[in-house]
C-alpha cells in the first residue's frame, strides 16, 4: 500500500510540468500556425518611380530603381528572405521561397540585360563596373544559408545597383548611360518571352496530357542529340504543382513592375512604333494573373471537371501575355 500511494504522489507532483509543457507547446504551435499564414502572404505591388525631387527622372532611372525596390522588397517582406530558412516555420514552408524563386529569375534577367544591352552602345563598348558586379552577385545560389549567405550577396548586388542609379541620375556625370532604344528593349524581350513560354506549358502539364513532338519542325535539316519519340506525355508532379504555380506568381509580380518602368524609360520609342497599346495589354494579361486567391488550397481540377484549376487559369493569362510580347517584338523590329 505504501508503493502505491507513493507512486499516485509522484505522478500527482509531475502533472503540473506536464500540464504546463503541454500549454507552451500549444502555445508555441500556434504561434507558427500565425507566422506560417502572415509568412505566406505575397507582397502587394506597387507603383514606379518616374520623377525625381519633383522632376522627371532621366531616362533608365525607372527601370533601375524599380530593380532596386523589387530585390529589396525580396528581402524585406514579411519573414524575409525564406528560400534558405534552416528554422520553423520557414524550412515547412514550399510556397513563398517557389513565388521567390519566380522574383530571382526575373531580376537576374533585368540585371543582365542591364548589364549587356541597356547600358552598351553597342557590343564594342566597355561595360559599366557597378553593373558588371552587380550581375553575378544576383546569380549567387538563391537557397544558400551561410558562407555567403543569400541575402548577403543580394544585398551586395542592391548597393551595386544603387551606384548606379546614382552616378545615371546625376547631371554632373556624363560617363554613365542608359540606352532606351527598340534593338535593346526587344533583346530583354525576347528573354521575358521565353519565361513565359515556359512557365506557361508547365502550368498547363497540371492536368497531364499527350503531345506532338515538335522539337524539330519547320527544319528538314535539324537534329537533335537523343531520338525522341513521336508523342510525348506531359504531366508535373502531384506534390509540384503548388510550387510551378507559384513560381509563376512570383514571376508574373516582378514582370509587371518591370514593364510599368520600361514604359516609362522607353516611351518615345513605343510611341514611334505605335506600341504603348501593346505593351499597357502586356501589362493588364499580367496584372490578371496575380488576382487574389480565393481558395486555401491550389485546386487541380481537370479541364471539364466539377473543381477549378487554378494553374490553367494563370496559364491562359501568361500564354495571352507571351502573345502580346511576341507581337511587341515584331512592332519593335519594324523600321
Amino acid at each position: 500500500m505504501v508503493n502505491v500511494w507513493q507512486w499516485k504522489e509522484s505522478s500527482a507532483d509531475k502533472n503540473p510540468w506536464l500540464i504546463g509543457a503541454g500549454i507552451a507547446l500549444a502555445v508555441l504551435l500556434v504561434i507558427m500556425l500565425v507566422l506560417a499564414f502572415w509568412w505566406s502572404r505575397a507582397p502587394k505591388s506597387f507603383w514606379v518611380a518616374s520623377d525625381v525631387s519633383g522632376q522627371r527622372a532621366p531616362v533608365g532611372y525607372s527601370t533601375t530603381q524599380t530593380l532596386i525596390e523589387v530585390t529589396e522588397l525580396l528581402l524585406e517582406k514579411p519573414g524575409g528572405y525564406l528560400s534558405n530558412d534552416i528554422a520553423p516555420p520557414g524550412v515547412f514552408l514550399d510556397n513563398i521561397p517557389s513565388w521567390e524563386f519566380g522574383v530571382v529569375v526575373q531580376v537576374r534577367d533585368l540585371a543582365r540585360a542591364l548589364r549587356n544591352d541597356f547600358s552598351r552602345s553597342q557590343s564594342q563598348s566597355t561595360e559599366d563596373p557597378d553593373l558588371a558586379r552587380a550581375e553575378p552577385v544576383l546569380n549567387y545560389d538563391h537557397n544558400s544559408w551561410m558562407l555567403p549567405s543569400s541575402e548577403g550577396q543580394y544585398k551586395k548586388g542592391i548597393r551595386y545597383l544603387k551606384a548606379y542609379r546614382d552616378r545615371l541620375s546625376d547631371p554632373e556625370n556624363k560617363g554613365v548611360q542608359f540606352y532606351a532604344r527598340a534593338d535593346n528593349l526587344r533583346e530583354w524581350l525576347a528573354v521575358v518571352e521565353k519565361r513565359l513560354g515556359s512557365l506557361s506549358q508547365r502550368l498547363s502539364a497540371s492536368v497531364g496530357q499527350v503531345r506532338i513532338n515538335t522539337d524539330l519542325a519547320g527544319d528538314r535539316a535539324a537534329e537533335n542529340t537523343d531520338t525522341l519519340p513521336e508523342y510525348v506525355s506531359v504531366k508535373t508532379p502531384w506534390l509540384k504543382i503548388d510550387n510551378v504555380f507559384f513560381e509563376a506568381r512570383g514571376t508574373t509580380w516582378a514582370l509587371v513592375h518591370f514593364l510599368r518602368a520600361a514604359q516609362f524609360d522607353f516611351e518615345k520609342v513605343l510611341r514611334d512604333k505605335n506600341a504603348v497599346i501593346s505593351l499597357r495589354q502586356i501589362i493588364r494579361e499580367l496584372e490578371s494573373g496575380l488576382r487574389p486567391l480565393k481558395s486555401p488550397l491550389i485546386l487541380n481540377g481537370s479541364g471539364y471537371g466539377i473543381f477549378a484549376n487554378h494553374s490553367l487559369v494563370l496559364a491562359s493569362y501568361l500564354s495571352r501575355a507571351n502573345s502580346a510580347v511576341i507581337n511587341l517584338r515584331e512592332l519593335l523590329d519594324q523600321g
